[in-house]
């Protein structure tokens, strides 16, 4: 560390320790500072460390060592108060209101000692001739905490009458406080229309929305805007996680995420942030994190995942059952000791109701990656007295069988281990071995036969058949198919025989038939002709017709039939007759009382529409299949429909519903397992679309959870450079000019390595931008280098110039200085030029001659601000800027009006008053009945007015 020599030093290095993150770090810094100030010997000197002390304490986890300096400070005021310049007793003043909410939030601090500190504040402000504003909303902070809520209503009352001066906190904090207010007061509705400025950013300041954003969270889900939500946790959880200060804020998002299904999520900020649990500098916010804990532990558990390790307090190792327990008795302690300072029951009261909060939201998808939670132990199964017994398991398996129900195969497998291979006739027996042959996939051959043994057993041919069938099916799934299409040839002559001497019914005889055209779909997939299965299909379809009535099976085996018509149409490049197939094969499950079953073929038809440049057709197929599978569509196939319709609906630019599908796809791929392949990709199309709504935070903590997944080899180099890319342009917005940069470079690293180089170039000139706004100009420089070469090669002057002219504005401030400045311009200029010479089309010309006014007037202002003594120069460009936009005509206006209103502004600076009035009227002229509602002719007026005002004084 340096010493500090002088006053000035002092104040640079308290600034540049008020940059520095909240925490241990920057209060330590703030402790040297006042020795060193001390050192000086200039009274004002140690007032603004001591200031500095009391705001870096007051900002951190260490919020109760502001005491001491403050003291020490009013003591100076109370004794020279002549010390002090306006700013500092300014501040001196502002401070009693952290005093007094510190005081309030240390339960060892009597309530007596905060009440005379309250008096002692509104005389002091009163002596200053400050309003009671300030005093009133700090005694309203005082009622409302210890639950005294006639006064709390009396001193809201008075806060809002008194006029707002100096000492008022800032709109954004006053509308934090009412807004809390009304929510304590059971009135949710009210606190978010008080709070809509501030989250619309009318209003903010260093703490705000930060902190409206958290507290806006559970009243939202108690009104059920859950999409608000969701967007205001994304948002407001980037803005409090590197301020150590807002442990509060932090324990409302801990909160909506144990309220939301959120659990896992919820560890991962309790991960983060272990150290909340146990610092102790203001009590007030720790009680509240005790509690959210409490409850997140408590979910865990109830979720059967109370012996899961968990993050706890340093020093040992903690289960979620551990925690909640700890945390509770914590935070009841902590409570009861407020509410034995406040003579009330107020805060034990409100710490046992959030603790006991039920969820608001079952599951409420983030859009951001969360480690999924591990499986709960199995739970013991209900005892045998209270499992149906074997002729009521067997009557629901067959109703659910007969109506083809997706429920089935878990009622069969339920019949399966009650029965345990006893207790069954032969008939039964046959259709359990079915059904659990249906369920072995490739193991099932050897069941089926088995099964048809039993139903040849029972008297039903037809039915031994028909198993026999469906294993042959099964056969051809594992590579046999000529062996099961020989097999299967020999059943469907034996069965039609049957049909024929009326020894089977319909259904045996069509289960033989569909699975016969099963396994000649499987030879065509192998390469054989489709014309025998078409047959096939056909042969089904013929044989159902008329004879369906209300037997949902045989209807099943049509549909099944004409959906086998539709793929062949597909196979031979017909995909128009195959969507029509497609659809009446769903309409037809769908009629029947089967949705679930339409699903597939309500997909198909989305892929083949989409074929056919019909989207619409293919988005409502889609929505189709999700609304006929419902909960009986697996966690993948939602994934796959919701992608597929955030894709085709973005596209359309139907950017919320695209968002809300690709939230849901992101949602459901994580419970599938597939985080990392479509989870990844649907929180890239996330991503990318709340960007374009202008959502950057939450855009941008979609992005880079699923930069955290997204891999050249699954997803493809392509989506790694437009993640970065969005991402780039998210921080942009958001002032992470650096980060920015850091994403816009990789992703140009990657493109470097394309044969085409547009995105290279575009990806390096952003960079370029990004690395000059986070005040690092030769980075800068370079990347404008790397970005102009490369627009020089793809042949595009436009960028050209506007790399060269980025360079200009840097070049001051590098070695080359002013010099290489009007060198780069110059050569701007001459770029421009020579493109507007090669010029033929006569749109390409006026774009060009455009782009050269625009370097024109940039190197005169250029001139202007860094070239000492080059006015006329400067003046010299700027005219030729306004020349070359009047020969565009009224094209040309706004960019003529500007270049002569900043030559006016610059004749102007040069004492040039007769040159300055006239360019200024000139002005006014050309805007001589234009309309006024336009922003630019408005704007260009008074700019106008001002500089004749100014050149006649």
């Amino acid at each position: 560390m340096s010493r500090i020599t002088d006053f000035e030093a002092l104040r640079r290095a308290l600034a540049e320790n008020s940059e520095r993150p909240e925490g241990p770090a920057r209060n330590a810094r703030a402790e040297e500072l006042l020795t060193e100030a001390e050192k000086l010997d200039i009274p004002l000197a140690v007032i603004e460390a001591l200031g500095h002390q009391v705001k870096v304490y007051t900002y951190s986890s260490e919020k109760d060592r502001a005491f001491v300096p403050f003291a020490r400070l009013l003591r100076m005021w109370d004794e020279r108060p002549e010390d002090f310049d306006a700013y500092e007793a300014h501040t001196l003043h502002w401070t009693f209101k952290w005093m007094t909410a510190g005081m309030l939030g240390r339960p060892h601090v009597p309530l007596a000692s905060v009440e005379t500190w309250l008096g002692e504040m509104e005389r002091r402000y009163r002596i200053a001739g400050y309003s009671e504003r300030a005093v009133r909303a700090a005694e309203f902070s005082v009622a409302a905490h210890v639950g005294d809520g006639a006064r709390a209503g009396r001193a809201y009352t008075a806060w809002l009458a008194a006029d707002r001066d100096d000492m008022a906190d800032c709109h954004a904090c006053e509308l934090h406080g009412q807004g809390r207010w009304q929510v304590e007061s059971g009135r949710d509705a009210e606190a978010l229309e008080l709070w809509r400025p501030v989250l619309k950013g009318e209003f903010g300041c260093a703490h705000e929305p930060h902190g409206v954003l958290a507290r806006s969270l559970v009243p939202l889900l108690r009104l059920g805007r859950v999409e608000e939500a969701r967007a205001h946790h994304l948002r407001g959880l980037r803005l409090v996680r590197p301020m150590e200060s807002m442990r509060d804020a932090y324990a409302d998002h801990v909160e909506f995420c144990a309220l939301t299904g959120n659990e896992a999520r919820g560890l991962e900020l309790l991960a983060e942030r272990p150290a909340y649990l146990t610092d102790t500098g203001h009590p007030r916010s720790r009680l509240k994190f005790l509690a959210v804990v409490a409850l997140l532990m408590d979910r865990l558990t109830a979720l059967g995942l109370g012996a899961r390790e968990v993050p706890g307090p340093t020093g040992r190792t903690w289960t979620a059952r551990e925690l909640a327990a700890h945390a509770r008795a914590e935070a009841l302690e902590l409570a009861a000791r407020f509410d034995e300072r406040n003579g009330t029951s107020h805060i034990g009261d409100r710490t046992r109701a959030r603790m006991a909060a039920e969820p608001l939201v079952e599951r409420l998808p983030l859009g951001v990656r969360t480690a999924p939670l591990a499986a709960p132990p199995p739970v013991a199964e209900a005892g045998p007295e209270e499992e149906p017994g074997l002729p009521e398991l067997l009557a629901r398996a067959r109703r659910l069988s007969e109506t083809l129900q997706p429920d089935a195969p878990q009622a069969w497998a339920a019949l399966a281990r009650a029965a345990e291979g006893a207790g069954l006739d032969v008939r039964a027996r046959a259709e359990l071995a079915d059904n659990e042959a249906m369920s072995l996939g490739p193991d099932g051959v050897p069941v089926f036969e088995r099964a048809a043994t039993l139903y040849a057993e029972a008297g039903d041919p037809g039915e031994a058949l028909a198993a026999r069938a469906r294993g042959a099916y099964v056969r051809a799934l594992t590579g046999e198919a000529d062996a099961a299409l020989r097999t299967v040839d020999g059943l469907y002559d034996e069965v039609l025989a049957l049909y024929a001497e009326e020894a089977t019914g319909p259904r045996p005889t069509a289960a033989v038939l569909i699975s016969r055209a099963r396994v000649l779909m499987r030879c065509v997939h192998e390469g054989a002709p489709g014309e025998e299965a078409e047959r096939a299909a056909r042969e089904v379809l013929a044989f159902v017709g008329g004879r369906t009535g209300d037997d949902v099976r045989l209807v099943a085996r049509g549909a099944e039939a004409r959906a086998m018509l539709a793929e062949l149409a597909e196979l031979g490049g017909d995909p128009a007759r195959a969507a029509d197939l497609f659809r009446r094969a769903a309409a037809e499950y769908t009629g029947a009382g089967l949705p679930w079953f339409a699903v597939e073929y309500e997909a198909r038809v989305g892929a083949l529409a989409q074929q056919l440049g019909e989207p619409a057709e293919a988005e409502r197929a889609l929505l189709a299949a999700l609304e006929h599978g419902g909960a009986y569509v697996e966690p993948t196939g939602r994934a796959q429909l919701h992608l597929q319709l955030a894709e085709l609906i973005g596209a359309r630019g139907g950017t919320e519903d695209a968002a809300g599908h690709a939230l849901r796809a992101a949602r459901w791929a994580d419970e599938a397992g597939e985080s990392g392949t479509f989870g990844a990709w649907a929180r890239h199309l996330l991503g990318g679309l709340l960007l374009r709504q202008g959502r950057w935070t939450e855009a941008a903590e979609v992005l880079e959870s699923a930069l955290s997944e997204l891999s050249a080899e699954v997803h493809g180099d392509g989506a790694l450079v437009q993640t970065r890319w969005w991402l780039g342009d998210c921080l942009s917005e958001l002032g992470e000019h650096r980060e920015a940069a850091e994403h816009r470079l990789l992703a140009a690293g990657v493109a470097e390595h394309w044969p085409e180089q547009q995105d290279h170039a575009t990806l390096a000139h952003l960079a370029g931008e990004s690395l000059g706004e986070a005040d690092l100009p030769a980075e800068a420089d370079r990347a404008y280098v790397r970005a102009g070469e490369l627009w020089e090669a793809l042949g595009n002057p436009y960028f050209t110039v506007r790399a060269l002219r980025a360079r200009a504005w840097l070049a001051p401030r590098l070695e080359a200085g002013v010099p290489g400045a009007r060198a780069l311009m110059g050569r701007a200029v001459d770029v421009c030029e020579d493109a507007l010479a090669e010029a033929d089309d006569t749109l390409e010309r006026a774009r060009l001659t455009t782009e050269l006014a625009h370097t024109h007037r940039q190197f005169g202002e250029l001139l202007a601000k860094v070239a000492e003594g080059q006015g006329e120069a400067a003046l010299t460009e700027l005219e030729r800027s306004a020349a070359l936009f009047a020969t565009l005509g009224a094209d040309g206006l706004h960019g003529r009006t500007g270049a002569e209103l900043a030559a006016a502004a610059l004749e102007s600076d040069l004492g040039q008053t007769a040159g300055a009035r006239a360019r200024a009227r000139a002005v006014l002229a050309a805007y001589e009945g234009a309309d006024d509602t336009d922003d630019t002719v408005r704007a260009r007026r008074e700019a106008a007015a001002r500089l004749l005002e100014a050149a006649a004084g």
